[in-house]
């Protein structure tokens, strides 16, 4: 603890005594003074200090909070129902959203349906159309029989 080299004396400390210091007498403030009888006598407590001195007086017991008022808990009933509600609530917006959704597509399959009809007939009106158009008369060869401007000659 000490290094070898060091003498080792113990250091005397002088001792200070404090006295206290009398505080003044506070001013009085101008409010009247009421006596008021204590519900209860208070304890008298005393106190022996280590030169002999008696201090006696009053105990001074600490202030209490007030007291936190309590939350009323919630049922479980009351959570069960309003989560109950949220979940309805969320189901009947998904089956909305799904028949909204169906709609629309069932629209769209018929839209396209429909487009593909048009096109077809379109294209089948000109296939039927285009061939008679250009030829005044029909030769028809049908077994080796031939038919020509309305007679049959076998």
């Amino acid at each position: 603890m000490y290094p070898d080299h060091t003498p080792h004396v113990p250091l005397q400390r002088a001792v200070e005594v404090h006295q206290p210091t009398p505080l003044p007498p506070a001013v009085a403030v101008s409010a009247p003074v009421v006596p008021v009888q204590p519900g209860s006598v208070p304890a008298v407590a005393s106190i022996v200090l280590p030169d002999g001195r008696v201090v006696t007086g009053y105990a001074i017991n600490p202030a209490q909070p007030e007291p936190v008022t309590a939350k009323p808990a919630v049922s479980r009933t009351a959570v069960n129902v309003a989560l109950g509600g949220v979940g309805f609530l969320a189901v009947c917006g998904g089956l909305i959203l799904l028949t909204s959704f169906i709609a629309a597509l069932t629209a769209f399959i018929t839209q396209l349906i429909i487009l593909a009809a048009v096109i077809f007939g379109g294209w089948i009106a000109v296939q039927l159309f285009s061939a008679s158009g250009h030829q005044g008369g029909t030769t028809v060869n049908i077994r080796k029989a031939t038919f020509k401007r309305n007679h049959f000659h076998g």
